[in-house]
């Protein structure tokens, strides 16, 4: 419940606590905290019995944990057969193996070609780093100032 208060915040609410109450009347007020946190946890723990009997034995193994939607994924993607089959049967590292060989088998098949084929790239699309041709001075675009 309260697993992310530290020392310095602990220190600080018992300082206050003192400050506000006086050492006196603080052992009395914590008494009264806790005894106000056990009545919460048993009202809570009573409601949670009462829907589980309310909701029959079909929801025995339903926990109130598995409503947020963080638990509730995590419960279904660790448990869901079909996922793990799934995870079985696709493994990442065999893949990428499969495809780098392939990479370097095609790369050493391809190394022996005569270094004359080799020094003249092939063409088989438009040249990227060839740039365009400037337009000719007579040729300007239409530009219409009002139209913007």
């Amino acid at each position: 419940m309260f697993n992310d208060i530290g020392a310095l915040e602990l220190v600080t609410i018992v300082v206050l606590g003192i400050l506000i109450f006086g050492p006196e009347k603080l052992p009395k007020v914590i008494q009264d905290v806790t005894g106000f946190v056990r009545k919460i946890r048993e009202f809570s723990d009573s409601a949670k019995h009462d829907i589980r009997s309310e909701l029959g034995p079909e929801f025995k193994d339903f926990e109130f944990e598995d409503l947020n939607p963080k638990t509730f994924i995590r419960k279904q993607l660790t448990e869901n057969e079909d996922l793990k089959e799934i995870r079985g049967s696709f493994d990442l590292r065999k893949e990428l193996n499969d495809v780098s060989d392939a990479v370097k088998s095609s790369a050493s098949d391809s190394a022996p070609v005569a270094p004359a084929a080799a020094a003249t790239p092939a063409v088989t699309g438009p040249d990227l780093l060839k740039k365009p041709a400037a337009p000719a001075p007579e040729q300007h675009s239409r530009f219409d100032a009002d139209a913007t």
